[in-house]
């Protein structure tokens, strides 16, 4: 049986520290903005390419339901396509209210629609991960190949700046120690990492402790889920829909470059700079993205610029630009398969209860 257990103050810290996360990133990627110029540059964007790249986005919605449901084949579960992707869909929507949540929220759903056990489906959910990232070394191995004088450009940079502020300038929080007579942060950081860690480590002893039982039944679930891929009966189109997932994310990041004259010359290799510094800012557990992709676009796009010898000033604006017609791009399909996949899901769930 599926289980929901919620606790509400635990969800309104996640969200809290989510918005703070989100908040801090995008006030370091706005800061010394000129937004009139963000104005000017969205206003004269050709909007045709970013409708093109709406389209990829929706496309690797499907193949990742369609590969979803190949994962699930090797445990005995055969499930509707269109189920996978409302399940899918419906997670990605919570994703954009608790990060992280949509892993949990999309097998549940699955199980109100098609009875998959949670812990098998989740396991499976975890699978996708390991491959994606592997996909997603792949587009960084790609990077360092072409783009290599990018990220070198960018490192020299940065000493070079690093090398003008030779003068220790403290921030907000270390002036606020320095008050009560906090000066060796070097010491003060390593205890705090070490403090952290201890309570993390204690942490899931209590958890194995009160929780074992249920830990070792969801544990076997998830391998099950885990080892479904050595099982698989059509490996090849497995590895066909997982190559057409990435491909689509890539054309969905890349044509929105032409959207913009000063990023229209960008080339495939540049396409694969963007996805990877991309992926790693929607890492960052900020609510959508918000402040840390942002952020991850400005220094990607400064690295860009500066290979090509042009200003850095001029990358982070484009590199912002960019931020702010991809990501409300990104967030807008997550909302409109996200709420489409809410009355899709209760009309599923209906016959399966009819059924019953």
């Amino acid at each position: 049986m599926a289980k929901k257990s919620s606790n509400p103050l635990k969800s309104i810290i996640t969200i809290v520290v989510s918005l703070a996360f989100a908040g801090f990133f995008l006030w370091l990627a706005l800061k010394g903005l000129d937004f009139k110029v963000i104005q000017k540059s969205l206003a004269k964007a050709n909007y045709f390419w970013v409708a093109f790249a709406a389209v990829f986005g929706l496309l690797a919605y499907w193949f990742r339901a369609i590969r979803w449901n190949l994962m699930l084949e090797p445990m005995g579960h055969r499930i509707s396509n269109s189920n996978a992707l409302w399940s899918i869909s419906f997670g990605y929507l919570m994703n954009l209210t608790i990060p992280r949540s949509g892993e949990v929220a999309r097998a549940t759903a699955l199980y109100g629609v098609e009875k998959v056990p949670v812990d098998k489906s989740f396991g499976t959910i975890i699978l996708e991960r390991v491959v994606d990232l592997m996909c997603m070394i792949g587009f960084l191995g790609l990077t360092l190949v072409f783009k290599f004088n990018a990220i070198l450009s960018f490192y020299n940079f940065v000493v070079a700046e690093k090398g003008k502020k030779e003068r220790f300038e403290p921030n907000f929080f270390e002036r606020q120690l320095m008050k009560i007579g906090v000066n060796d942060f070097d010491t003060f950081y390593l205890c705090l990492k070490i403090i952290i860690a201890l309570l993390f480590i204690l942490g899931l002893i209590l958890i194995y402790k009160y929780k074992k039982e249920k830990l070792i039944s969801f544990g076997k679930g998830i391998l099950q889920g885990l080892t479904s891929i050595f099982k698989l009966k059509q490996k090849g189109k497995f590895i066909l829909y997982t190559l057409g997932i990435w491909i689509c994310y890539y054309f969905a990041a890349y044509l929105v470059c032409f959207a913009l004259p000063e990023t229209s010359n960008f080339t495939i290799a540049d396409g694969f700079f963007i996805i990877v510094v991309g992926t790693l800012g929607m890492i960052i557990p900020a609510s959508g993205g918000i402040g840390a992709f942002n952020l991850a676009m400005k220094l990607g796009f400064m690295a860009l610029f500066i290979a090509m010898g042009k200003s850095a000033e001029l990358g982070g604006e484009m590199g912002l630009i960019y931020s702010f017609i991809s990501l409300p791009l990104q967030i807008m399909i997550m909302l409109v398969m996200g709420l489409i996949s809410i009355p899709m899901l209760a009309k599923a769930r209906n016959k399966v209860a009819d059924k019953e």
